[in-house]
């Protein structure tokens, strides 16, 4: 039975919550680091941990549970999620808090993929992009809201207040789902179905153009702070501004690009990387004036967040009826490019080269646009089909 947005608008609240637990650490390692008696950088691997859970535990995870019902699954993923962060809150030692964030990150790749297929099955096809993007919309606000505001509680309760009331959290949308998310019988699918998609050539396609779309954002993202104080001259306070004039850009453009990759999901993957690489390029030269920084930070958040909708709807619309494995790997995609975005920013700050960030990522944008053009002309035959593929994989989900 369609709901409209009602459905996917309740994964969103949940997908917000477990989102929020992957980056909320990294505000509060000077704090995990003196309690726990180890250094800043020890401490960082905390991150690093769950990243690898989420890259690794992901695919297996769904492998494992892909004959399970879905709505039980979810729920069951929710509370493997509480549980994790239930460990981290109550941990003693620094291994024990690493064992806290592997378990939380095991229910990520797989809850963020059943969220998905739940949302097309729960929306007509011509409006699974728009449901897409309102999931999605829920890592971006966990990036604008719940993240500054758990370090805010970390502050203030000590670090170990955030990680239990993210499990409170998780346990609050697991009785919400329970309530919203129909009954289901397990999905009519196998594990050969699903790697077999894993193997035709479009889908593999979309995963690397994922994965070096996420690497161009990356790249920039991940030192944006430092750019604009050290080169633009911004204020701490106005960096955090624009942190969150970056936030409302990517909550703005993930829904519009949804919207759009209803309309004509080819233009709007072709529209969003060719966008992405010019608003790049431009970036080292409007880190020079305040007003054309503003501009640009404004647009860059408005189309780093447009990449995942309309990756997510390409791929399905190539998956077709065995398509869970496949947005699995392609949410791993996400975090391998942004860990491999990083890493590049990483050298290139080193080697003294921090202005000119973004023309190694308007490289990389590129290069996502160029390995999409693979994919895209099949996406095209396969919207006029009047979105068959979706509809088989609702049929699945």
């Amino acid at each position: 039975m369609k709901q409209g947005l009602f459905v996917p608008a309740m994964l969103m609240v949940s997908v917000f919550v477990v989102g929020t637990s992957e980056y909320l650490i990294a505000g509060l390692l000077p704090q995990v680091a003196a309690d726990l008696d180890v250094t800043l950088s020890t401490a960082g691997h905390a991150v690093t941990a769950y990243a690898l859970g989420v890259v690794a535990g992901g695919p297996l995870v769904t492998i494992a549970t892909v004959r399970l019902p879905r709505k039980g699954l979810a729920l069951g993923l929710l509370v493997l999620f509480a549980a994790g962060n239930a460990i981290c809150a109550v941990a003693g030692s620094y291994g024990v808090l690493i064992a806290g964030r592997v378990v939380a990150s095991l229910s990520h790749a797989a809850f963020l993929t059943l969220a998905l297929m739940l949302t097309v099955r729960a929306v007509a096809p011509e409006r699974v992009g728009t449901a897409i993007a309102v999931v999605g919309s829920g890592f971006s606000a966990a990036t604008l809201l719940g993240v500054p505001v758990g370090v805010l509680v970390g502050d203030g309760a000590g670090w170990r207040a955030p990680f239990a009331g993210l499990a409170v959290l998780a346990l609050a949308a697991v009785v919400l789902l329970a309530v919203v998310l129909p009954r289901e019988a397990a999905p009519d699918t196998s594990v050969a179905a699903e790697l077999r998609t894993m193997l035709r050539r479009p889908v593999p396609v979309v995963i690397a153009t994922t994965a070096v779309g996420l690497a161009a954002t990356s790249t920039v993202f991940t030192y944006l702070a430092p750019a604009l104080s050290r080169i633009t001259g911004f204020a701490p306070a106005a960096v955090s501004a624009l942190l969150l004039v970056y936030g409302v850009g990517g909550l703005a453009g993930g829904l519009v690009a949804g919207r759009l990759a209803d309309r004509s999901l080819p233009a709007t993957v072709r529209g969003t990387f060719a966008g992405l690489a010019v608003v790049l390029a431009l970036f080292p030269f409007a880190l020079g004036w305040p007003v054309a920084a503003v501009a640009v930070v404004l647009a860059f958040g408005l189309l780093t967040s447009a990449t995942t909708p309309v990756l997510q709807s390409l791929l399905l619309r190539h998956a077709g009826g065995a398509p869970t494995l496949a947005v699995s790997v392609n949410v791993c995609a996400f975090n391998i490019g942004i860990a491999a975005g990083s890493a590049l920013g990483g050298g290139l700050v080193a080697a003294d080269g921090l202005r000119w960030l973004g023309l190694a990522a308007a490289a990389l944008a590129l290069a996502a646009l160029a390995v999409s053009y693979v994919a895209v002309p099949a996406a095209r035959r396969q919207v006029s089909a009047a979105g068959g593929s979706v509809a088989r994989a609702r049929g699945r989900a």
